[in-house]
């Protein structure tokens, strides 16, 4: 009665929470959704969520369902990497670099459970900031980039992982924490807190301020994100930064953030690899897993509009 389809279908539900957003993820429309759980219900002769509830709420039979899809769906994906490394081969290289200060949050989990399900890769990574990684994953330096500043470079695709805000992170007492949202003007007296980077390569100044002709007052760079909203709390200076990033540090109320403009900065963090490598199947499964892990540590995030290929739509399911 209870189908494989049936169980990530409900997952999905689960973690998307709502049918929305769970119908983006599963590429299906909200009426075809609709109907694969109303017929699943049927089956049942039960009710699996409460409708119109938000985020969803599952009923006794629906967690149940759910629980059995926590023990089986593991265990089907760690099948299908085993059939993958019997059928290609279990070793090889995954060298990566990370054009993003805050990724290590998402990934690191992202990594521990990788190098469990693939003992046999060489894995190694690095900061991305002390060169231009892109050319080096076209050279064969590297094998995946994570960047949010996708160029087009022959032979290089870009598999998104997720879409996130930009926020301008404020003083609580700073006059700018006043506004609904941020105009490029408003910056032009304050100093902005960094990461130390070429400002071309942040997402405040190529979706914000430069497109407007706007230059901050005075330019401040710090290392690591706890130490730039240590600044901004103390009124130092303000700070574009992912949203996601802030989460923590709002829920404790150590600052406020506000949006980039009256519709918002919202960007898309990509894994760029090599076209010849896009199907090896160590390199799908770490972005899947990476997909995985991103939804699960992540606030904030949100599925990026396209998924171009079936190992990003794997993931989602």
């Amino acid at each position: 009665m209870i189908e494989l389809k049936h169980l990530k279908t409900l997952s999905t539900l689960n973690k998307a929470g709502s049918l929305v957003e769970a119908a983006k993820q599963l590429h299906l429309t909200q009426s075809a959704l609709s109907h694969q759980l109303k017929e699943l219900e049927q089956r049942l002769d039960c009710s699996l969520f409460i409708r119109k509830s938000r985020p969803i709420r599952f009923t006794i039979s629906g967690l149940r369902i759910l629980e059995l899809a926590d023990q089986v769906l593991p265990q089907i994906r760690q099948a299908e990497r085993d059939i993958s490394r019997f059928a290609s081969g279990d070793a090889g290289r995954l060298h990566m670099a990370i054009e993003c200060h805050s990724c290590f949050q998402w990934l690191m989990p992202a990594i521990d459970k990788f190098r469990d399900s693939w003992p046999e890769v060489e894995l190694d990574f690095s900061s991305g900031f002390s060169f231009l990684p892109l050319p080096a994953l076209k050279r064969g330096n590297l094998d995946l980039v994570v960047t949010s500043d996708p160029q087009p470079i022959e032979g290089i695709s870009y598999i998104p992982l997720f879409s996130y805000q930009s926020m301008l992170a404020l003083s609580r007492h700073h006059p700018l924490a006043n506004k609904i949202y941020i105009e490029a003007e408003d910056l032009s007296e304050e100093t902005l807190i960094t990461y130390p980077v070429e400002k071309e390569r942040l997402d405040i100044f190529n979706a914000f301020l430069t497109p407007e002709g706007v230059a901050p007052a005075k330019i401040r760079q710090a290392d690591m994100t706890l130490m730039m909203l240590q600044l901004v709390a103390s009124g130092r200076g303000v700070a574009g930064l992912p949203n996601w990033a802030l989460f923590e540090y709002l829920q404790k109320d150590y600052v406020v953030a506000r949006r980039l403009g009256k519709n918002g900065v919202w960007k898309t963090l990509y894994a760029a690899v090599r076209e010849e490598q896009n199907s090896l199947a160590f390199i799908e499964d770490f972005i899947t897993t990476a997909i995985e892990s991103c939804f699960s540590n992540l606030k904030g995030i949100k599925v990026p509009e396209s998924l171009p290929n079936d190992a990003t739509a794997k993931a989602f399911e």
